[in-house]
């Protein structure tokens, strides 16, 4: 049977044809696409619509047309010394801010260089939005400056990993990736911006354009396809895009789950919660969950380390097996890790840590657990600090007793303070001696034990929190990574307060390798004059022994005195050894 079809038709359909392969070309945005913008500016307008205010970078030509957009939108550009801290910055930021933190690093070494500090983000669950160069659009592969597979790098290391290959494509990629960094478990997102993307049609046409078209059917083949891909390159680039943020995913505990918890913790005698991290994620305030951890009528044992069943909690062992475990977290595989091991969970929720804990809380009011048991604990909080006392007070062989001089610090350490863990025994040690002040206020790598956070964290806290001390409390072998920080401590204006432990010696490694291996290779340091070093940066290095002893607090006072004064001070403290913490392991 045969259809009659209406010329009308016929050549409707023709034309429509044609459109169609005519858009796909780009062949009608090229009327549009010559203008004195660039690409820059499109991630620049994005990030200011989603409340981004610092961009951490060490600069690089791939991704300089970024910088100048956002400088000029009013998003502060915060240049670092190695490109691993402005990754480190811009996790902190994204822990203390509740938005997410944002680095931008130049092609090839300049991402290779940020591998490590990625890994800790994705490990740290922080919702961070890594912008790398590469090489333009025609070029990769063949040879240019700085050109590697970066994507092939971040795809295990980042929730999402996208490649820019028009401007038009600039709006809608940002904008996805954010919304992917922040929904569902938190982690890093990576974007790579070909150089050709990014600057401005007239000078990436007199680059990248034809200069002596060859002669025949063949060059003029190849001139043809190089010009379109040039135009529509940029074609429809300007046109009027949506820039607000895209609504974010984040997973909840359902009624009946929250109910049958409530049941649980109320018929608890001895009811303990491990409260992680991710209790401090959006939308929850951390604020709002340090209020509820006052009023709760059950005690709360807090740990602000997580609550992954790992090496902190012995793969589950410390949990009694006839214990009722209420398990929750938004990542499936850490829900669950080493659950059939160890321990087993009664009630396992995918969802939102800190918003459950508040719907926990309205359905326990006037329920109260029996007072002897959060009075043990406290007793045995006081017992322990007793015994770290009695070690503080104890002679080392040589120099100060690390935990005495830790003990002083804490003691005149400013409500509000911000402590940046980074190094191994010296740190260990702070770990049981200092006072966290509050939520969000003691920053460390966490599982993945990155040494040389420290810059970059303390980076990113000071300028999310300038009224707030920030402590960096670094062994002397972490401090090695970021001192050169203090460059940047000082041109930025971001005063903090390093404490280093210094014992010429990577000890948490030494202490097990000498007695079980008999060596000490490779572990051995010297006292060295890293206050010096910090006084070369242009901030206030004090050297600090055992004959200041008696005037130790005078000497925090003042450094402390410094940094209101806008002066990063590092105190370089030598100190002796002690046996707290024998026997703790460092693998």
């Amino acid at each position: 049977m045969e259809i009659a079809t209406a010329p009308g038709c016929s050549v409707g359909f023709t034309f429509g044809g044609l459109v169609f392969v005519a858009y796909k070309l780009g062949l009608l945005y090229q009327l549009f696409h010559k203008s004195p913008r660039h690409g820059g500016e499109s991630v620049a307008e994005v990030l200011r619509a989603h409340g981004v205010k610092f961009v951490f970078t060490l600069v690089g030509g791939h991704i300089s047309p970024i910088l100048v957009a956002c400088e000029k939108l009013g998003i502060r550009i915060v240049d670092t010394r190695h490109e691993a801290t402005a990754v480190f910055a811009a996790d902190a930021v994204a822990r203390l801010s509740g938005t997410v933190g944002v680095a931008a690093v130049t092609a090839g070494p300049g991402l290779t260089n940020t591998v490590t500090a990625v890994k800790n983000a994705q490990m740290a669950k922080s919702p961070l939005l890594l912008i790398g160069g590469v090489a333009g659009t025609l070029l990769q592969g063949r040879g240019a400056l700085q050109d590697i597979d970066q994507m092939s790098l971040f795809k295990p290391l980042c929730k999402f990993c996208a490649s820019v290959r028009i401007v038009r494509e600039i709006v809608p990629t940002v904008r996805k990736v954010l919304a992917i960094a922040q929904s569902g478990t938190p982690g890093p997102v990576f974007i790579e911006f070909p150089i050709d993307t990014l600057y401005p049609f007239h000078l990436v046409s007199k680059e990248f354009g034809v200069k002596n078209p060859a002669k025949g059917i063949m060059g003029k083949v190849v001139t043809w396809y190089l010009h379109n891909h040039l135009k529509n390159l940029f074609a429809g680039a300007w046109e009027t895009r949506d820039v607000s943020p895209l609504p974010v995913h984040i997973p909840q505990a359902t009624d009946d789950q929250v109910q049958k918890c409530i049941e649980l913790v109320s018929r608890a005698k001895k009811p303990v919660i491990l409260l992680g991290s991710q209790a401090t994620l959006p939308p929850t305030p951390s604020d709002d969950i340090r209020l509820l951890v006052h009023s709760m009528p059950i005690h709360i044992v807090v740990l602000l380390q997580g609550t992954v069943c790992d090496f902190r909690l012995s793969y589950g062992r410390v949990l009694n097996r006839h214990s009722k475990i209420i398990a929750v977290n938004r990542d499936k595989t850490q829900l669950l890790k080493n659950s059939d091991m160890f321990w087993k969970p009664n009630v396992a929720i995918l969802g939102d840590a800190g918003s459950f804990l508040l719907r926990l809380s309205k359905g326990l009011m006037g329920h109260q657990c029996p007072e002897d048991w959060p009075q043990s604990l406290k007793a045995g909080d006081v017992t322990k600090e007793k015994a770290n006392r009695g070690k503080a007070d104890e002679k080392t062989d040589h120099h100060l007793n690390p935990l005495s001089v830790l003990h002083h610090v804490d003691e005149l350490m400013a409500d509000g303070s911000i402590i940046v863990a980074d190094g191994g025994d010296f740190v260990g040690s702070a770990a049981y001696i200092m006072r966290p002040r509050g939520p969000l206020r003691w920053l460390d790598p966490g599982a993945f034990g990155t040494l040389g956070v420290g810059g970059g964290f303390a980076l990113g806290a000071k300028l999310c929190r300038p009224e707030s001390e920030v402590w960096i409390i670094y062994g002397d072998g972490s401090l090695g990574y970021s001192v050169a920080e203090f460059y940047t401590f000082t041109r930025h204006k971001t005063p903090v307060i390093a404490l280093v432990g210094n014992d010429a010696c990577w000890s948490q490694m030494s202490r097990e390798q000498v007695p079980i291996l008999g060596s000490n290779v490779a572990c051995g340091l010297a006292f060295t004059d890293y206050h010096i070093v910090a006084d070369g940066y242009g901030g206030k290095g004090t050297l600090i022994g055992r004959e200041d002893e008696d005037k130790l607090d005078d000497i925090i006072k003042e450094a402390q005195k410094e940094t209101r004064e806008g002066r990063a001070t590092l105190l370089n403290v030598l100190i002796g050894k002690t046996n707290f913490r024998e026997g703790s392991i460092s693998v």
